[in-house]
């Protein structure tokens, strides 16, 4: 049994990390606002994007002046993931369940007998894939010291997928990342970006409100300069859920962990009681029999 002196240095420790976490929880409290606010102001911007694109799609298909970032490379061999984490842990299943998805898709692709990359945005994606998949990392795009989400780093993002496209390293691009629902919920999420998904027919993704309209210049045009901005929305959208699933998740994670460090303070203080009673019990049971062998 550990000696009081050991109890008394445990319980201190805890109450310290106990402290720490809670201050944590607060810190994540207070930006998760600010998070969830540009996540959902977002969210409109990105479906408004997608339902134009859908628009100008649906007379595309099949011609042979659409874009390449709408009909592709006409293959499917090569397909680059990009999986988006963040650059801290301390945020319960945040990173791991991106990690866990990207790594179950790599794997079923590799099945099949595609190729593989995969291009990682933030560190703690790149230390849990390169365990067992670092062969199939090409590159890894950090956001150590960016202290909020903004367009440009979407934009680092997109001129490195963009590169990549025009060299020919890939087919098919999906990103991966955790939709926001709740400060308790977060969704991994698996989305194709390249080439553009076209919309089915009736999911009202193309559904232009029975107007009928007329495109200045053509829509091959329009979408050779739409395609690469919606394709940053895109990875900007899925960047600022990012942000407000890891605040989420590491306000749930320090809430439990400040819970948890309140429960073994507790505890240890029972023991610590317990034992200190059984001590001064002992000793007054040595002078009492001391003092009757006199």
């Amino acid at each position: 049994m550990a000696s009081l002196k050991d109890l008394k240095v445990r319980i201190k420790s805890v109450k310290s990390t106990q402290k720490i976490t809670k201050a944590m929880k607060m810190v994540a409290a207070s930006k998760l606002r600010r998070a969830q606010e540009s996540a959902e102001a977002a969210r409109p911007f990105a479906l408004r994007m997608d339902r134009v694109i859908a628009g100008l799609t649906a007379g595309m298909a099949g011609r042979e002046d659409a874009p390449r970032l709408m009909t592709g490379t006409g293959a499917s061999k090569v397909h680059l993931l990009v999986v988006m984490t963040a650059e801290r842990g301390l945020c319960g299943a945040f990173n791991s369940s991106i990690v866990r998805l990207a790594r179950s898709r790599t794997l079923a692709l590799l099945a099949e007998g595609k190729e593989v990359k995969i291009l990682c945005v933030g560190r703690k994606g790149r230390d849990a894939l390169r365990r067992d998949l670092g062969r199939y990392i090409i590159d890894t795009i950090e956001m150590v010291g960016v202290r909020r989400i903004g367009y440009v780093n979407a934009e680092t993002v997109t001129d490195r997928v963009l590169e990549l496209f025009a060299e020919g390293a890939f087919d098919v691009a999906t990103i991966f990342f955790a939709r926001f629902q709740s400060a308790i919920s977060q969704v991994p999420t698996a989305q194709q970006v390249i080439p553009l998904p076209l919309a089915a027919e009736g999911d009202g993704s193309a559904d232009l409100g029975g107007a009928i309209y007329d495109y200045e210049p053509e829509e091959s045009e329009i979408l050779e300069a739409l395609l690469p901005r919606n394709l940053a929305v895109q990875i900007f959208k899925a960047l600022l859920e990012n942000a407000a699933s890891e605040q989420g998740a590491r306000m749930s994670a320090m809430d439990n962990a400040t819970r948890n460090a309140g429960d073994m303070i507790n505890r240890l203080t029972l023991i610590y009681n317990r034992s200190r009673q059984a001590a001064i019990t002992k000793e007054l049971i040595e002078i009492i029999s001391g003092a009757e062998a006199l």
